[in-house]
């Protein structure tokens, strides 16, 4: 077996198969055969996904035939499953497979004895195969994924594992209470669901009194403190400067602090010295590259249609530049939404409103389906899973066929909601032609427009005259041609030769000459036609008239049952809204600007909420709400309440301007506390729900990248927005597609030094350094995303062809800065690394190495260096924050 680091994948023979991936999920891509995950949603569309025995069944045993035996268990043993075990099954098990009266695949795990007989796939663990145990498979989504709601923190898994190891040690007489409910029917809308707190009115509440005044900066303190208070607890002390600095410019900007931007902080003793910083990141227009990239994963940004062919998505790199420069200007979130959900019905429309729509094309396209009605509500389905989740934290999607399991949402009000957007052209029909004609529109001024339309009328008319005097000529020499010159004349290449054969007998030489001109004329105007306007990708609708909205039995298209009018949420208590007259000749039926009014109307208890919960979970890696996407009443519970709606009414009453709220949570002694670890506290909270400490984090896949080449001096932030940029990709990777390498372009040096948030997104071909380190999935919503440690990750960095240049081109840098002194190489080498002045035994041990390998190793200088380079960006504290 050898490794190859590129294409990121180990090779046996002539079979390759990504690291750790089972030949079954090989199908996961983008191909025509998509996802056999769709089997499990339409499982779960059934009420049946939860169930960790269905899940499992096709699992193969062996033969495990352990009794539910007895067992004693020691004190050790029985403190480890009280303190650390018990909490995950009652946060994330116990409600599905505990004490309802039906349990999910007749698996319950309320006690040891349940857990050892199992459901309807036999035992869940396997004490004489711990590590086979179909638990431990589902938990680290092997072949099965469990919890179905999104994988646990890899802490808890590691919990869990050891659990099993132990052979599932118990508490005596731990008889779980787990509330009984009825999963058998859906949630009603009653006074009960609508008073759930998430559908109440946003208010600011009151700051609680705490008793320690002094670690109180602002009142996100204070709701903090008071929880930490009751549980009597303490929060960590502060991070230090040094900590702090890199926290805040990778939280801003994703890229690392320069030494000198460092030092420069460390040396500023003044009272406001952190507050300058964190002003400075937000004026920085490396803050939009960053924060963009948070939304791109929220709305399923690609620039690709998925399926085998996996067509371009035309100029919808114009789409995150808009969103760059949303960031960057601090456009009010509600004018954001507004301008996607309904950029073109705008009074105030241009071409950055227009160019906002292009949210409705983002998603996978199928150009040839099999079902075109039905391929046309797949469509809106993506656009109602898309908008409901991503902006009012709610999963209407899941009441497409049937009224929701889970929520208070019925059937009619996802028709209801879809109504909003029936008048929705798809993006195409089957050719590019119908692409640019569905989706394609100038963003030209309309002077621009008129100046274009004059230039396009001369040119037309030229190549009309040219082609005229040609024929005329041409008419005349072509009575003398044999047969076989009729035929060679077809080609352009043979004509000048063929007419000059008849001077002078057919035509004069002033003829001839004026045809040599002609034909010229006629090469020159092919090859400077009227440069085409900007175009844009965006929304379009059949008319001013939108469809009839039906409800479909059971989803289908052919299925139609009552008419429905546009509407919102019902458990939301909202009046139906007064839709807009529309002239015969409007271009669309204006339903989409009256359902953003609403997105962005005060009285909205969830659009505020959503975002607010948002940003505080991309700043401490959790949100109030983890479960980011889903606030309805199977989402988890805001760990603080009180402090989501303050966030939320403060954020609201401050414009909806997201740069304040930035700065209002990174000013918070909260924000800046310590990631260190506190041995009590992690006993009373060990997911640190009531936030004692900062969670330390791994850097994005994007912020690896992008620290790398900012690190080594090349990073090139000078070029912003634009088409997008091609890195190499390895020749194994690009054969795994259905037309190998097609689709992707080669980049300019300059364009590969670029930031990560200008690659192209090619559906069926992710960069491989980027899939190692998690990037979003792009065919859904990705409100969070996994933060793994695996192999793939060291072994990319050390032995990839792009590490390995980037090394090359740190080494140049270094020698530039250091000269040829490799103490200073590697001081330099470690500090701009590291973010801090490396102490002397650090560069002591890079300088031991560069010289084994020169030495013993028999390396050159630099290629010695350039290892080091490598092992330098390979270092925990260059990946890891705090």
């Amino acid at each position: 077996m050898r490794w190859n680091a590129d294409a990121n994948l180990p090779t046996l023979g002539y079979i390759e198969y990504p690291t750790g991936v089972s030949p079954s999920k090989l199908f996961r891509g983008s191909g025509r055969m998509r996802h056999p995950r769709l089997v499990v949603v339409l499982i779960f569309a059934l009420g049946s996904l939860a169930s960790l025995g269905v899940l499992l069944q096709a699992v193969a045993r062996e033969g495990d035939s352990e009794k539910p035996t007895p067992k004693s268990f020691s004190a050790k043993d029985v403190a480890f499953f009280d303190q650390q075990v018990r909490p995950i099954l009652e946060q994330h098990c116990f409600k599905c497979h505990g004490g309802e009266p039906k349990i999910r695949g007749k698996l319950r795990l309320t006690s040891r004895a349940d857990i050892l007989k199992g459901g309807d796939s036999g035992a869940a663990v396997s004490l004489k195969n711990p590590a086979k145990s179909l638990l431990v498979n589902a938990l680290n989504f092997g072949d099965f994924e469990m919890p179905p709601s999104g994988k646990l923190p890899a802490e808890q898994i590691a919990t869990l594992t050891e659990w099993v190891k132990r052979g599932l040690p118990w508490k005596p007489g731990y008889t779980p209470k787990v509330a009984a409910t009825n999963s058998a029917e859906p949630p009603e809308v009653n006074a009960k669901t609508k008073a759930f707190w998430s559908f109440q009115p946003v208010k600011s509440p009151k700051v609680p009194a705490v008793k320690n005044q002094a670690w109180v900066t602002n009142p996100i303190d204070a709701f903090v403190l008071a929880k930490l208070e009751q549980a009597n607890l303490k929060p960590n002390g502060p991070a230090s400067k040094a900590q702090l600095v890199r926290r805040a410019y990778y939280d801003l900007t994703g890229l690392p602090p320069s030494p000198e931007k460092v030092a420069e902080f460390l040396a500023d003793k003044s009272p406001g010295a952190y507050e300058k910083v964190v002003d400075r990141l937000l004026a920085s227009p490396r803050y939009g590259e960053k924060w963009a990239r948070h939304w791109l994963d929220l709305v399923r940004y690609a620039e690709t249609n998925s399926y085998e062919r996996d067509g371009p998505k035309p100029f919808a790199w114009r789409y995150r530049d808009y969103v760059i420069r949303a960031f960057n200007n601090d456009k009010p979130y509600d004018r954001f939404l507004t301008e996607q959900l309904a950029g073109d019905e705008l009074e105030s429309a241009t071409p950055e409103t227009l160019i906002a729509t292009g949210y409705y094309r983002l998603g996978i396209w199928d150009d040839e389906p099999v079902d075109p009605p039905q391929a046309l509500y797949d469509d809106l389905d993506d656009i109602i899973t898309t908008t409901s989740q991503v902006m009012l934290g709610l999963t209407i999607n899941c009441c497409r066929c049937h009224d929701h399991k889970l929520d208070p949402l019925p059937q009619r009000d996802y028709y209801r909601f879809l109504a909003f957007f029936s008048g929705y052209k798809r993006f195409g029909v089957r050719g590019y032609d119908t692409v640019v004609r569905n989706s394609l529109r100038t963003i030209a001024s309309p002077g621009l427009q008129k100046k274009h339309a004059a230039e396009v009328a001369v040119y037309d008319r030229k190549v009309k005259e040219t082609a005229e005097k040609l024929k005329a000529i041409e008419n005349i020499v072509r009575k003398d041609f044999i047969p076989v010159e009729k035929q060679e004349f077809r080609s352009e290449r043979n004509q000048r030769a063929l007419v000059k054969k008849r001077v002078p007998k057919v035509i004069s030489q002033k003829q001839y000459d004026e045809f040599e001109r002609l034909f010229a004329k006629r090469d020159s105007l092919r090859r400077n036609k009227p440069a085409a306007l900007e175009m844009a990708l965006c929304i379009t609708e059949v008319g001013s008239k939108a469809r009839d909205t039906h409800v479909l039995i059971r989803g289908s298209a052919h299925a139609k049952g009552d008419k429905v009018e546009p509407g919102f949420p019902s458990v939301l208590s909202i009046p139906d809204p007064a839709l807009p007259q529309r002239k015969p000749d409007a271009k669309t039926a204006g339903r989409r600007a009256v359902l953003a009014q609403w997105f962005a109307d005060r009285k909205n208890p969830l659009t505020s909420r959503v975002m607010a919960n948002r940003i505080w979970q991309f700043h401490f890696g959790r949100g109030i709400v983890r479960s980011a996407n889903n606030f309805g009443l199977q989402g988890t519970p805001p760990t603080h309440p009180q402090l989501l709606d303050w966030l939320a009414a403060n954020f609201m009453d401050n414009g909806w301007k997201l740069k304040r709220l930035h700065k209002t949570i990174m000013l918070s002694s909260a924000y800046r506390m310590a990631s260190t670890d506190n041995p009590a506290a992690a006993e009373k909270d060990p997911e640190n729900n009531l936030f004692w400490r900062f969670n330390m984090r791994r850097l994005t896949a994007e912020e690896v990248r992008d620290s790398i080449l900012a690190v080594n001096g090349s990073l090139n932030t000078e070029k912003m927005y634009g088409p997008s940029i091609y890195p190499i990709i390895p020749q194994e990777v690009l054969q795994g597609q259905s037309q190998p390498g097609a689709g992707w372009d080669k980049s300019s040096p300059e364009d590969l030094a670029r930031r990560s948030i200008y690659i192209h997104i090619k559906r069926s071909l992710v960069v491989p350094m980027l899939a190692s380190f998690d990037v979003a999935d792009t065919d859904a919503s990705c409100p969070v995303r996994f933060s793994t440690t695996q192999p793939t990750q060291a072994l990319g960095l050390l032995n990839s062809g792009f590490s390995n240049r980037q090394a090359a081109v740190f080494v140049e840098y270094l020698k530039k800065q250091a000269g040829d002194n490799s103490r200073k190489q590697v001081a330099l080498a470690l500090s701009r690394t590291l973010q801090r002045t490396p102490k002397k035994e650090e560069i002591d041990r890079g300088v031991d190495l560069i010289n084994l390998l020169t030495t013993k190793g028999q390396m050159k200088p630099d290629d010695a260096l350039r290892y080091f380079c490598v092992v330098a960006l390979n270092l925990n504290e260059f990946l890891y924050l705090d």
